[in-house]
């Protein structure tokens, strides 16, 4: 598919939809979102893809870790899994989240909390198991690149947790208590608590599992707290602060098994904001930071020959943001922005017996110090009732690869009432990570910036009870990181590319008070495949809501996956049911009961690491 085919199709569809523009009465307010402008926006005004994923969806499964209920609910998103709970980090890790071929698992997909980008800073990729529902009001996705508001790693989209609030006065909390297969257990407790202008979220979760292969069980716990004050009518100011620690082991493939391969991670966040809104005018500064602590014992394929030594790394994210909107006339809103960031990672060994630090096989003798200032302006315009524009561009300059320009540009027409066409080209890129630059001997120090423009075209109408969309997109990439031989010698170099293209479409039918069925599809094709990305994936789900009962079922198909590409390629197949119910027996308690992967497939996510067949969880949820 060529690039300039997709902009003819783009002016023709624009062109007819002119022509068929028919009386809007009014814009009413759609579906409001953060994600794609840093302030609040009717995403029926927004250019860029976006799905929005409200506390309801996500908490009906009770599911501990958001993922889950994203894949199923994102057409395009996948997420790889090896056990019924944790994903995991190094090798054999899951938890590699992929959207349209672009892969989280080398740092091209951003994780956001309120706006604040969270990876590890050795190795550049999201850790999975950070993510918890506890911590989220709702989950919203930006599908295709995002690097004009959001910088580095946001090439492929991003997903933005925004955190938890009590919106009127009162106290509420809420337990949940989970029993299931392989002796799994979780707990979480959440107070909420708002006071005139005092608002507060705190909130504490546990849980392990024994999953279903020897040697690979799972344990974590952690807690997040939140506080907020109305300095007046028109300032806000909130802090949070959010820690996770996991325990994980990892058995190794079902072929070449290990023994003592044990994991144990340590991540956190904090952040402290003031948000001002006049009406006109909005906008926040804030400062974060976001750090990990990791040990990994790699294993032995031999239990009697135990290993020496373990890797250790050390990393964190410093940041400063601040951005300000205003509508300087009739239709417009002006966004620009200010973005630092202080990167630092530290990778090393450590003798068992003795604890010295060892001598290791990188740079600068494993540390790393990266800075990145940025600023950026977007712009928005309604050019009429039935038509908006919407450009930006990004100034981003690293203190290793230099400075890079990212624009985007895009434009939403409205033909019909509750129905829009949207035509968007935008730029994503990503730095090279500390290990990429310095971390064991492929390293390059002359890395550039992997760079992709994503186009795209898409449709959504909301008719009634019904809403549907579909879009096709267009992906081309350079600069992409591999490691190659040079001289006889593996070296990461600058010579990778991306080319894929694929279609999306989704739909939600509101059959009346008691039923709703929603569903999405995607399908990509890549010319140069990866891992953990489907061909096709297609999901079916029925909701059913009656006095006392909640039921949600989920049919989810999944075509061509690849769980090993080159010349040994390998796809998996399968079809997974899901079903959660629960039964709320008092005002204040309800029980609830979970069945994953009910038809008993056997199929991988991550290649040599088998998914378990039916599993069950069942529990209590308390609130007052």
């Amino acid at each position: 598919m060529k690039t300039r085919n997709i902009g003819f199709i783009a002016l023709a569809m624009m062109a007819q939809a002119v022509a068929a523009v028919e009386t809007i009465d009014s814009l009413s307010l759609n579906e409001v979102v953060v994600t794609g402008t840093r302030g609040d926006a009717d995403v029926r005004q927004l250019p860029m893809t976006v799905t929005v994923i409200d506390r309801q969806a996500l908490t009906e499964q009770h599911q501990t870790n958001i993922l889950p209920t994203v894949a199923q609910r994102v057409p395009g998103f996948f997420v790889t899994s090896r056990s019924m709970m944790g994903y995991g980090v190094s090798g054999g890790a899951a938890g590699g989240i992929n959207l349209r071929g672009i892969s989280g698992g080398t740092g091209q997909m951003l994780v956001l909390i309120d706006g604040h980008p969270q990876y590890n800073g050795v190795y550049g990729h999201p850790i999975a198991d950070s993510y918890q529902t506890l911590l989220a009001e709702r989950v919203e996705v930006v599908r295709g690149p995002a690097s004009v508001l959001y910088g580095s790693n946001a090439m492929g989209g991003v997903v933005n947790i925004v955190t938890r609030a009590m919106p009127a006065d009162g106290v509420a909390t809420n337990i949940d208590l989970g029993v299931g297969s392989y002796g799994t257990i979780h707990g979480e407790v959440a107070n909420r608590v708002r006071c005139g202008r005092f608002t507060s979220t705190v909130a504490l979760q546990g849980g392990r599992t024994d999953n279903h292969r020897p040697r690979m069980g799972f344990q974590q716990y952690g807690g997040y707290a939140k506080v907020g004050y109305d300095l007046s009518d028109h300032w806000r100011a909130t802090a949070d602060v959010n820690v996770t620690h996991f325990d994980a082991s990892h058995p190794g493939t079902t072929d070449s098994p290990l023994y003592d391969a044990d994991q144990w991670i340590t991540r956190g966040v904090t952040s402290l904001a003031v948000e001002n809104s006049y009406g006109r005018t909005r906008g926040a500064v804030s400062l974060f930071y976001n750090f990990g602590r990791h040990k990994i014992d790699d294993g032995t394929a031999d239990p009697a020959q135990p290993t020496q030594r373990y890797f250790r790394s050390k990393d964190a994210l410093a940041g400063a943001s601040w951005w300000q909107s205003a509508q300087l006339f009739r239709g417009n809103r002006v966004t620009l922005g200010l973005d630092y960031q202080h990167i630092y990672g530290h990778a090393y060994y450590t003798s068992k017996q003795t604890g010295d630090v060892l001598d290791t096989p990188n740079k600068q003798s494993g540390h790393s110090h990266r800075n990145e200032v940025a600023a950026y302006l977007d712009f928005r315009q309604d050019i009429a009732r039935w038509l908006t524009i919407d450009a930006g561009v990004r100034l981003d300059h690293h203190s290793i690869t230099g400075t890079e320009w990212v624009p985007q540009g895009g434009i939403v027409v409205r033909p019909i009432s509750h129905g829009e066409i949207k035509a968007m080209a935008s730029k994503g890129f990503r730095n090279p990570t500390m290990r990429e630059l310095y971390l064991y001997p492929p390293s390059n120090e002359e890395l550039l910036p992997e760079r992709l423009w994503n186009y795209e075209l898409s449709w959504r109408h909301r008719a009634g009870a019904v809403t549907y969309g579909a879009n096709v997109f267009y992906i081309k990439g350079s600069n992409i990181i591999q490691t190659q031989p040079v001289d006889g010698r593996p070296r990461n170099v600058n010579t990778g590319s991306i080319e894929n293209c694929g279609m999306e479409v989704e739909a939600a039918w509101r059959i009346n008070d008691h039923w709703a069925l929603s569903t999405n599809h995607s399908y990509l094709r890549m010319e140069n495949p990866v891992l953990a990305a489907p061909t096709y994936k297609g999901v079916l789900a029925a909701d059913f809501r009656h006095t006392k009962w909640t039921v949600n079922a989920t049919l989810m198909y999944v075509g061509g996956l690849y769980t090993a590409v080159g010349a040994d390629a390998t796809k998996e197949n399968f079809c997974l049911l899901n079903l959660a119910a629960s039964f709320s027996v008092h005002e204040a308690v309800s029980i609830w009961l979970r069945g994953e992967n009910l038809l008993a497939q056997r199929y991988e996510t991550v290649k040599g690491y088998p998914m378990p067949k039916a599993t069950v969880m069942g529990g209590v949820s308390i609130a007052f």
